[in-house]
């Protein structure tokens, strides 16, 4: 056989493989001076002696002519000189047609294996990429036994069958309608359709003017008028579908979480309760068993027990010292009082930093913990006087010498309204039959009421009957069903005395003069459930030692056409205190927390600096409790299942427990 040569054509053109030593030219294309050749892609030509070899063998050297061919055209393919015109081949010598063809839009069908190709058809364009063309290698073999025909299909640039998987076709950044990629300018630039798809702009006008009312790949209704252009280079979008996923996922499980947390607080706080429930259940249990234990006991001696014996007050318990509490430091606390809805006790005092925050106010105390929580300042003067609402909770009215009275509320510690007096206040109390109305005692005497409703002035004044002295107490006592003392109304008490102002309706007072000792009165407090008053003297010539008289208020009947009743107090038990009383110490009676119905009395003995509790009944003197400090203001209280007493001084709060 002899020497066989190859020559490289472009994409889409033939390249003949002959035994010819002489050149080969490609037909129908131009002559070689009009198209010169690139040293680089010469097509390389090879002899080989091929005598004496048979049909089957010529065959299997030109295939694997061929394929060494082929591997070279991969490596030139992308710098392809263009073809030559061949031959055709002979009759009498076999020879190998290799036929390159492209998976282009624009190609409708190989070329024939003798077609000429255009000049402005060979090479890809230097504007737009193309995409990697197809070669298809036919073998032909012309022999005397007859024509033996192969075809070889492949990519010029792929790889080596055991090499690395072809590359992307490019998908997402064609057209789908030309197959042609998308620019961003121009006829054919990036555009879409409101259902998403893309196209180029040129193409899917072309398809909606043309007849066509749906988008070429999901068939949803579509027109020119909804044609957009996006402007972008390049588009690429990740797939994100399984974090979205995992997101939502984890939102539900924060969501599940968060309920979780809520329903095992609600638990936890429930469970707290049945707990605190249970302590208390066991606590009366417990006390029903002791006054069981002690009633079968005094049963079975009660025989033996005179009725001296049994008049005399029971042993049932006694205050024990729980806590000091230091509230000021300078002293000038004066006033003491307990909020029973936020549990905490309010004694009055200068302010901690005077220079900062000069002025006076109170200092709030935890029951339960019997810790100090926090200072409210109120006024700029010494404060005389607190007083609770017993309906709208943690509202507290103060009184001071800077002459104005303050309501406060506890829940945002701010002073919400406040009256100008005119004069010097020395006490303040709630009105208990109407919320609505509030008292102050002034300097003067005269007694101001004012409505919480109406932010402008007070409503009515009530003038002193005798002398111009400061009101230094006020109470006020609800109206009853009491048989004796049914009327409510307002008692102030001055240092020449006391007055009941009965209040009849609306703003309508009636004033009553209580029988009191002139010039030497100092306090009037009120137990309401028994209509009780507490009356103390300070020592005089007639009586050199401090008192406190327990009086029973009445009234006398009222009868049709006869005079209007009047009210009164008679006085039931007196006890005396030491003989020193410079200061207007506030005095309390109250309810025993030993129960059955029994009252006890508590006063500060500024002689001998303490506290001094007597049973209301017998006038028996029960304890006498210590202080560094005249006790200047005394406070009962219910905490914690159980009962205690708060006496303060200047700058002292000491805390009892009965037991």
């Amino acid at each position: 056989m002899e020497d066989m040569e190859v020559e490289e054509v472009q994409p889409a053109g033939v390249i003949v493989v002959s035994e010819s030593d002489s050149s080969t030219e490609e037909e129908g294309a131009p002559a070689p001076a009009d198209r010169p050749r690139h040293p680089v892609h010469r097509p390389a030509r090879r002899r080989r002696r091929r005598a004496g070899l048979s049909t089957r063998e010529e065959l299997q050297a030109l295939i694997r002519d061929t394929e060494e061919l082929s591997e070279r055209l991969r490596r030139h393919t992308a710098d392809a000189h263009p073809p030559r015109p061949a031959p055709p081949p002979s009759s009498s010598r076999p020879a190998a047609v290799i036929t390159h063809t492209s998976h282009q839009a624009s190609a409708a069908a190989p070329l024939p294996a003798h077609a000429s190709t255009p000049p402005e058809a060979e090479g890809p364009s230097a504007e737009e990429p193309r995409p990697e063309p197809e070669v298809r290698i036919v073998l032909s073999a012309q022999t005397s036994s007859g024509s033996v025909n192969a075809v070889c299909v492949g990519s010029p640039q792929a790889e080596d069958p055991a090499g690395v998987a072809e590359p992307e076709d490019g998908e997402g950044e064609t057209c789908s309608i030309c197959f042609e990629p998308w620019t961003t300018a121009g006829d054919h630039r990036l555009a879409a359709l409101r259902c998403g798809h893309l196209f180029g702009y040129i193409c899917i006008s072309r398809w909606l003017t043309g007849g066509g009312n749906k988008c070429p790949q999901c068939n949803k209704p579509a027109k020119r008028g909804h044609i957009i252009f996006l402007y972008a280079r390049r588009l690429k979008a990740l797939d994100n579908t399984e974090e979205v996923r995992l997101k939502s996922r984890l939102e539900l499980e924060q969501g599940s979480r968060r309920m979780e947390q809520l329903e095992v607080a609600q638990c936890r706080q429930q469970l707290q309760l049945v707990a605190d429930e249970n302590m208390r259940l066991r606590r009366e249990v417990e006390e029903l068993r002791r006054w069981k234990a002690q009633a079968s006991f005094g049963s079975s001696q009660g025989s033996s027990l005179s009725s001296s014996q049994r008049q005399e007050p029971p042993s049932a318990g006694h205050y024990v010292f729980s806590k000091a509490l230091l509230v000021s430091q300078t002293g000038n606390s004066r006033v003491l009082s307990y909020c029973e809805p936020l549990g905490c006790l309010l004694a009055s005092q200068p302010s901690t930093h005077a220079t900062l925050l000069p002025g006076f106010g109170v200092k709030m105390i935890s029951t339960a913990t019997l810790k100090p929580s926090q200072y409210i300042p109120i006024h700029t003067k010494q404060i005389r006087g607190l007083a609770f609402s017993q309906q709208q909770d943690s509202l507290l009215l103060s009184a001071a010498f800077d002459s104005t009275i303050k309501l406060t509320s506890l829940m945002t510690n701010t002073v919400v309204q406040a009256y100008n007096t005119g004069r010097p206040v020395w006490s303040c109390c709630w009105c208990h039959d109407n919320n609505n109305y509030i008292y102050a005692g002034l300097s003067n005497g005269s007694v101001v009421v004012y409505d919480t409703r109406d932010t402008s002035t007070h409503v009515q004044e009530l003038a002193p009957l005798r002398s111009s002295c400061p009101v230094v107490s006020l109470s006020y006592i609800p109206r009853s069903a009491s048989s004796s003392f049914p009327c409510g109304g307002l008692i102030a008490g001055t240092l020449e005395g006391g007055c009941f102002w009965e209040h009849t309706e609306g703003t309508t007072y009636t004033p009553h003069i209580l029988p009191l000792e002139s010039g030497n009165c100092t306090d009037i407090q009120v137990e309401p459930e028994s209509r009780h008053c507490l009356v103390t003297y300070r020592p005089g010539r007639t009586h050199p030692s401090l008192r406190c008289v327990l009086m029973e208020l009445s009234r006398t009947p009222q009868t049709d056409g006869g005079p209007a009743p009047i009210c009164s107090c008679s006085p039931i038990q007196t006890f005396s205190a030491g003989a020193s009383c410079k200061l207007l110490t506030k005095n309390r009676v109250f309810r025993s927390p030993a129960g059955e119905g029994a009252r006890l009395v508590c006063a500060g003995d500024e002689a001998s600096n303490s506290t001094m509790v007597w049973d209301a009944g017998s006038g028996a003197l029960l304890q006498k409790m210590p202080a560094d400090l005249p006790v200047l203001d005394i406070c009962p209280f219910q905490a914690n299942q159980g009962s205690f007493l708060a006496s303060l001084t200047e700058k002292m709060l000491k805390v009892y427990k009965w037991e």
